[in-house]
């Protein structure tokens, strides 16, 4: 049985391939009745995503974001969730960020070509539509071409981090956007840990700087490593949250909506720490 609540999805506002509209209908034939729309470095999503979650009175839509962070050798990736996404000067702050976005994105389109396996910018920015350009778009973009087979297979050969055409850009570090969703009446959580060295050492940092919750119920973490997690975010006062991720792209990891063992306790906990903040009336 799935969870009734998942707290990290995408929609075509970033990199996902459902509308704000498309995903919550999906969403809630499948038993979801809270969500949170992450989407990277943008708000734009969320008005169609409050005017779709309206025609449900039994369903909470948490206006959230990912936003992307860099420490030596790794990427760390925080939501925000309940933030004041009308706020105009987190807004700016955005822009930026996706223009930042948007110029690796075309670095990484010529590396590609240098590779010899070219694709076409405006194929790229058609993946993207009236989205911010990330690198899901390029891979989907390769496997069109018959680069690669996969979206998976084009971030393991290309995309990734160690990739040859990986291009970096500007980042903030994980405490600052801890910071900028504070400022914004966010409550910030660390998303997809797994993968993070020293977690405990970033956990102490970023507990500090304000952080609320850590996932632990992630796509396809299994129940052991969802163990160890819990058991840490217990030991550093966080929530244990959790989402699936969901961008629509298939793949062995990928999972629909809801498709993720989060219990309705810590997601009543979160909706009972944003009562008490004040902010759960944004939901």
């Amino acid at each position: 049985m799935g969870s009734r609540a998942d707290l990290h999805t995408h929609s075509t506002f970033s990199d996902g391939v459902l509308t704000p509209t498309e995903l919550i209908e999906l969403a809630y034939r499948g038993g979801v009745h809270t969500m949170a729309l992450t989407d990277h470095d943008t708000t734009g999503g969320l008005p169609e995503a409050f005017a779709a979650a309206a025609r449900y009175p039994d369903f909470t839509l948490i206006p959230g974001i990912e936003m992307s962070t860099d420490v030596p050798g790794n990427e760390v990736h925080i939501l925000g969730h309940f933030i004041d996404w009308r706020d105009e000067t987190f807004e700016q702050k955005l822009v930026g960020l996706r223009k930042s976005r948007l110029g690796r994105a075309r670095k990484m389109v010529e590396r590609m070509a240098e590779l010899g396996k070219p694709v076409t910018w405006e194929r790229v920015q058609s993946f993207a539509g009236e989205g911010a350009v990330g690198r899901p778009h390029i891979a989907r973009a390769l496997v069109e071409a018959g680069h690669v087979g996969t979206v998976n297979e084009a971030f393991e050969l290309y995309l990734s981090r160690n990739g040859p055409a990986y291009v970096e850009r500007d980042r903030l570090t994980p405490t600052e956007v801890v910071e900028i969703l504070t400022s914004v009446n966010g409550l910030p959580t660390l998303a997809h840990p797994r993968e993070l060295g020293d977690l405990e050492e970033l956990l102490t940092r970023l507990k500090a700087g304000g952080l609320v919750g850590m996932e632990v119920y992630y796509q396809d973490y299994p129940p052991d490593e969802v163990e160890r997690l819990r058991v840490l975010a217990e030991k550093f006062g966080l929530i244990p949250l959790g989402g699936s991720d969901y961008h629509g792209m298939g793949g062995p990891q990928q999972r629909e909506p809801g498709d993720i063992p989060l219990p309705d306790e810590p997601v009543a906990r979160l909706l009972s720490l944003a009562r008490v903040r004040g902010v759960l009336e944004r939901a």
